[in-house]
């Protein structure tokens, strides 16, 4: 391995009930009441495609991305205050970083909420390219976004270690030829049984040791 790609949301922070709580909020707005754990186990994809689900063609196009909007908006300001780093991230990045191993991100995510969150946990100087969705045109499992995250640090994808917390992620990583650690905030380590990539399940980065997987030149 020569460079690492992380997954942004779920993988560097723990942010998928605060995403639900934002959802909660939002619905309850437009008229929908929903419980915690109903968000939790309905409200799941591409939140344009979640609001066509749910309200059909009550909302057109426009205001449907501006609802989206507000939900992103809303998800920032809940997570603005509470806001930190899985445990042990900032001594691996530092540890990381030392070694000059080139770091990249790859996320799902907005922009808007991929830099928030790099800039609240000030950790954006760690990564050589970052690529958001609004740079891709095929989302994970595609492994686009990886793609392009590795040819922002000038390394070739399948000498890169993906780090991811997803099913989604996980397949990207694994059409993309890279192996990959799971971060187990958001799926349970069995839910990945059907992946041969993987090389590790973790809750975090504490005590992780990757300098088995890079060539003694990094």
């Amino acid at each position: 391995m020569k460079g690492i790609i992380f997954d942004l949301d779920g993988t560097l922070i723990d942010n998928m009930m605060v995403h639900h709580r934002a959802w909660q909020r939002k619905l309850r707005e437009l008229g929908l009441d929903y419980s915690l754990e109903r968000v939790k186990e309905e409200i799941h994809g591409v939140n344009l495609e979640i609001l066509a689900r749910l309200f059909g063609e009550k909302y057109s196009l426009e205001e449907r991305k501006q609802i989206a909007w507000d939900k992103e908006a809303a998800y920032r300001e809940i997570f603005a205050p509470e806001i930190t780093p899985l445990p042990g991230l900032m001594e691996f990045l530092d540890r990381t970083s030392a070694a000059n191993i080139p770091m990249a991100i790859a996320t799902a995510g907005p922009p808007e909420n991929c830099f928030f969150a790099l800039d609240a946990l000030g950790i954006r100087d760690y990564f050589g390219h970052v690529v958001h969705s609004a740079m891709v045109s095929k989302g994970k499992p595609h492994p686009e976004a990886f793609q392009q995250a590795a040819d922002g640090i000038g390394v070739k994808l399948s000498d890169c270690l993906v780090f991811e917390d997803s099913i989604t992620g996980a397949q990207a990583a694994a059409n993309g030829g890279c192996p990959a650690i799971i971060i187990t905030t958001t799926h349970a380590e069995l839910e990945f049984s059907e992946f041969d990539h993987i090389l590790e399940f973790r809750q975090d980065y504490q005590g992780l040791n990757i300098e088995k997987y890079f060539s003694k030149e990094q």
